[in-house]
């Protein structure tokens, strides 16, 4: 019985998962669950205006699922890799005068 319950359990956070993806506008809640974060953090985060977000009304707090796709990979962290190459190019370089 334990199984089976485990399994309904995973099959509900898949669905709701996958409703996320099809959605545009996100809730805060809807946003928690996309983003793996707390809904207490996603707050704090709109509060500091660190996550781009739309509060019609003033008061329930929405976010644009493509919006947030685009503030994650603008986010992007460059690796040694990318750095030693940066420096590479910048040293090859001609010298101008």
């Amino acid at each position: 019985m334990d199984f089976i319950q485990n399994e309904i359990k995973e099959i509900k956070k898949l669905l709701l998962a996958l409703n996320i993806q099809q959605k545009e506008i996100l809730t805060i809640e809807d946003a928690s669950q996309y983003l793996g974060l707390s809904t207490s953090r996603l707050y704090k985060m709109t509060s500091n205006k660190e996550i781009p977000h739309y509060k019609p009304g003033g008061k329930k707090i929405y976010l644009k699922r493509l919006e947030i796709d685009q503030w994650i990979t603008n986010s992007r962290v460059s690796t040694d890799d990318d750095c030693a190459l940066d420096m590479d190019n910048y040293l090859s370089k001609p010298l101008e005068n």
